[in-house]
């Protein structure tokens, strides 16, 4: 709605003045009173519509739009009065009555001088002159309304005052009053935009030196108009007059409220518009009117306005192209838009210039001050490229407008432009990045391939040194088992087994030989641990937590077993049993070599899908994000990640720590 009415405001206005000269023009009258108006009137529904359309200034845009649409409606109205006396019409009372009263509503520009630049009163106190400026206007439009002032007898000679509420002198007594307090309201606004002035500072001073230095070249060239020109005054108003508006718009709207360059753009098209309708006025009109003998025919306006009205819309277009191409520069048409989209595609001699390219052309295209390309790619992630316009502003732009990019009608993607709040996007822009998006579709599907083909092989490159460093490690902890296990050998049964040898090369006595009988089946026995350290037979027969139990009494450790409720009579596939069996072993010696054999529990359960155990150590504990690992978690995490399982390591220094592991069940479970 606001739109609407920000377009309609001057169209009216001028359309109004068309009116006015056409019935000036049947009633034989001047048409320079419209001529003289059209200007000011037009630049201040051209503001009035800018304001209201950006919602600057506050109450200013309306205000701006009362007066650009009051001077023309008054100027009508009195030119009908005119052509009615005439030509004998009906209404001419009505009509000179209601010109006469809209006189004094042209004190609402006094309201555009106390409320400028930020559409508020200096200060509280200054409400007092609103509403006096405001009650000023509304006795000044009721006095000649109620009653026969002296204007109205000198403008409509022989016209009938309709109302005559009041009498003359009351009237002519009101009418005094009224101009009186139209001079005190002047020096009031006056008084208050010099003291806003010096109270002001920054953007809002050099607002005011717009409106400041627009005022005075007006009245300085009104007055040089007035003494030095022939009939100055009325071209120099026509002219000069305008710049208050105008200068008051820019002031508004330039300084952090609206893009200047929109305003030139808009301005542009008004301007050619104004002067398309004048240039179709005078030419029908005077041109042809002079060349017929007769200029005050009404068919002649009744012409140009058929005229106008036919090639308003053609025109119009044509302006707003020539309007954008002096603010912004030449813009490709549609097809040269995709010709050079395509080209850009062709030459991209790698997918990272084909994002950007794509971007670009696009928001290039439409005029967009930033264009993204998204390329959507599995799991989630997504790949963006962003081209962004010279000079943006965050708070000057609109929504963005979203396209999605498909290929095969599988969306891969989408094509994202951002354009000026009040340059948004045409249908026609809207239907070109479509065509776009048609067009991108396999670009950006070959780009989500190599993208994914990347992906893949980051993550088989990481498979692959993972691999390589658990290989690395099995090895070095398969050498150190074997460095160890031949350590145990020889330490125990190798040199048990050389002192048997030296005493049976010194038996004399078969007595001796039940000694060393013991003493053989000790070192039998000692082998045997050794055999069931490096698989025991009793994970085989009777389960985890039997070969866990038998392994912490032997070797001593201070740990406790603690299994769930049926837990140790399930059986599990060899692998995972002899998995969490290691696992534990080794968190277990961990804690004897590690934690001083502190006190520690080996907590077990299962579900229907996995086993989870964890060994939990009252030790010294220590900071798991500082302390690397050593060889002895290295080795639980090669067993973990080879079953598929879940390890997790916390500690702290002084509360001990907790090793975790999480299995899936990889076959069928066997029950006894």
């Amino acid at each position: 709605m606001r739109r609407i009415v920000a377009i309609a405001v001057p169209i009216v206005s001028v359309w109004l003045l068309l009116a006015s000269g056409a019935l000036n023009a049947w009633a034989a009258r001047s048409v320079t009173d419209p001529i003289i108006w059209l200007p000011l009137s037009l630049a201040c529904a051209t503001v009035g519509s800018l304001l209201i359309l950006r919602r600057a200034g506050g109450v200013l845009g309306p205000l701006f739009a009362f007066v650009g649409l009051q001077i023309p409606l008054g100027s009508s109205v009195q030119a009908y009065a005119y052509a009615a006396i005439q030509h004998g019409l009906g209404g001419a009372a009505w009509a000179a009555w209601f010109f006469q009263a809209s006189i004094g509503l042209s004190l609402v520009f006094f309201l555009i001088i106390q409320l400028f630049p930020t559409g508020r009163p200096l200060s509280s106190r200054w409400h007092i002159l609103v509403w006096l400026t405001i009650a000023t206007a509304a006795v000044s439009f009721a006095v000649p309304a109620l009653g026969v002032v002296p204007e109205f007898t000198v403008n409509f000679p022989g016209v009938v005052h309709p109302l005559q509420l009041l009498s003359a002198g009351t009237a002519t007594a009101l009418d005094g009053f009224v101009g009186m307090a139209n001079v005190l309201v002047f020096i009031a606004c006056a008084v208050e935009i010099v003291l806003r002035y010096r109270r002001a500072s920054g953007d809002e001073r050099a607002q005011l030196k717009w409106f400041a230095a627009a005022t005075i070249v007006a009245a300085v060239g009104f007055t040089i108009g007035i003494l030095m020109i022939p009939g100055g005054p009325a071209a120099v108003f026509a002219l000069l007059t305008p710049l208050i508006p105008v200068a008051a718009g820019i002031a508004i709207l330039k300084y952090h409220l609206y893009d200047i360059d929109v305003v030139i753009s808009k301005a542009v098209v008004f301007a050619l518009l104004g002067v398309f309708i004048a240039v179709v006025y005078i030419a029908i009109v005077v041109g042809i009117g002079t060349l017929a003998g007769n200029t005050t025919t009404p068919a002649l306006s009744i012409a140009a306005t058929v005229l106008v009205a036919v090639l308003f819309q053609t025109v119009r277009v044509r302006a707003r192209r020539l309007a954008n191409r002096l603010v912004y520069g030449e813009r490709a048409t549609p097809y040269e838009v995709i010709a050079g989209f395509s080209e850009r595609v062709a030459d991209a001699v790698s997918t990272d210039r084909v994002l950007p390219q794509m971007a670009e052309a696009a928001g290039r295209g439409v005029g967009a001050v930033e264009a993204t390309v998204r390329v959507r790619l599995p799991g989630g992630l997504e790949r963006t490229e962003r081209w962004s316009g010279p000079g943006v502003d965050p708070e000057r732009v609109a929504e963005p407008w979203t396209v999605t990019v498909g290929y095969q009608g599988e969306p891969v993607g989408d094509l994202i432009v951002t354009k000026p709040t009040n340059d948004p996007l045409t249908p026609a822009e809207q239907a070109l990045l479509r065509d776009l998006a048609a067009q991108a579709g396999l670009a950006l599907h070959n780009v989500r391939l190599t993208e994914e083909l990347e992906i893949r092989l980051r993550e088989l490159d990481e498979q692959a040194a993972a691999l390589r460093v658990s290989r690395e490690r099995l090895v070095t902890a398969r050498d150190a088992q074997r460095r160890g296990l031949q350590r145990d050998i020889h330490e125990g049964p190798e040199r048990h087994l050389l002192d048997i040898r030296q005493r049976l090369n010194r038996v004399v006595d078969p007595d001796e030989l039940d000694g060393l009988i013991v003493h053989t089946n000790e070192t039998l026995d000692g082998l045997r641990d050794l055999a069931r350290g490096i698989f025991p037979p009793l994970l085989a027969e009777q389960g985890v937590v039997a070969a866990l139990r038998s392994h912490i009494r032997k070797v001593g450790a201070n740990a406790t077993v603690e299994a769930a409720i049926g837990f140790a009579d399930r059986r599990f596939d060899a692998d995972t049993e002899a998995g969490v069996y290691f696992c534990c072993l080794q968190a277990v010696q961990n804690v004897i070599r590690h934690a001083h054999n502190a006190p520690c529990v080996v907590a077990m359960s299962s579900d229907a899908d996995a086993i989870a155990f964890e060994i939990r150590d009252d030790g010294p504990g220590f900071d798991v994000a500082e302390t690397p690992r050593g060889m002895g978690l290295q080795i639980v995490q090669d067993r973990v990640d080879a079953l598929d399982g879940i390890l997790e390591v916390t500690s702290d220094p002084g509360r001990g720590t907790r090793v975790a592991v999480r299995l899936p069940i990889r076959a069928l479970e066997l029950t006894r």
